[in-house]
């Protein structure tokens, strides 16, 4: 009984990176209906890219604004210059696109900081420890749940109390009318993209210190992070919260309390709402 708070909190922490991951995912595919393989890739790159800054600044605040930054670019320069040019052929376009993408970053990372898992070292009081619920508990994961939060409260405020969520959500529901009334929708999809791909980025420089930075790790994330989109609902930044707690806790208590079926329940969990509910918990028709 005592470790059910010390999973609990596991659980918390796994979902608040699967929340970090799957928000990016969430405006990309689920928004915009890009389907983007490489977005784990870029939650990779920006682990990697964490790790040399901090090597050389030996900062780790700096490499959390100045990774998102770089993602950022890296996001709007491809989707100005690769999928701007396939999104129109549809859905099949884009997987090849974005998977030989993935591929690409995966090889360049094998090639620029090696095969070998590296362990990040942030120091600090983020790597000590304090009392929470009578427990002893890691500060970075307290510290994750808290940016998932902040994150989460940030593009809420964002997407639905501010002009340019007005834009965005119109843009993805019909771009042609907005473009007719003056947007440069491009430029606006070119963004959201950017976003996307600057949060995955960020996620990318969180798990850094919580789980080994290696080149296998984008593949480990991108399937919960789907099936987060997918249990949540297309779109549902709220659904997309719901989903990660669920699926954080689940693994975690799935670890303690079925450890050989631990991988397999997060896929019957996504079989079991698809059958009952097909478009997700807060999909629409």
């Amino acid at each position: 009984m005592t470790d059910i708070p010390v999973f609990f909190l596991h659980g918390l922490a796994y979902a608040g990176l699967l929340f970090l991951v799957s928000s990016g995912l969430t405006l990309v595919f689920g928004m915009m209906n890009v389907l983007n393989f490489a977005h784990a890739s870029f939650y990779m790159l920006g682990a990697y890219l964490s790790y040399s800054i901090l090597r050389v600044t030996n900062n780790f605040w700096l490499s959390i604004i100045l990774c998102p930054v770089l993602l950022f670019v890296i996001g709007a320069l491809v989707e100005r210059f690769l999928l701007r040019r396939v999104h129109t052929f549809g859905h099949v376009h884009e997987l090849l696109l974005t998977f030989g993408l993935a591929y690409i970053i995966t090889e360049t990372v094998k090639c620029v900081w090696g095969n070998f898992p590296l362990a990040v070292n942030i120091g600090g009081y983020l790597s000590g420890q304090m009392s929470i619920f009578g427990i002893t508990y890691p500060v970075y994961r307290i510290f994750i749940i808290i940016c998932a939060l902040a994150v989460g409260l940030i593009m809420t405020l964002i997407i639905y109390k501010t002009r340019v969520g007005i834009i965005v959500r119109a843009a993805v529901n019909d771009s042609e009318m907005v473009n007719a009334l003056g947007t440069n929708v491009p430029l606006v999809f070119m963004s959201v993209f950017a976003v996307g791909a600057a949060l995955s980025g960020f996620a990318g420089v969180i798990a850094g210190p919580l789980l080994t930075t290696y080149p296998g790790m984008a593949a480990e994330i991108l399937i919960d992070a789907f099936v987060v989109i997918v249990v949540g609902g297309f779109g549902s930044l709220g659904g997309a919260v719901l989903a990660s707690v669920i699926i954080g806790e689940l693994q975690s208590f799935g670890v303690l309390l079925f450890p050989k079926l631990s991988m397999a329940l997060i896929y019957l969990l996504m079989a079991i709402i698809l059958i009952i509910r097909p478009s997700g918990l807060f999909g629409e028709e």
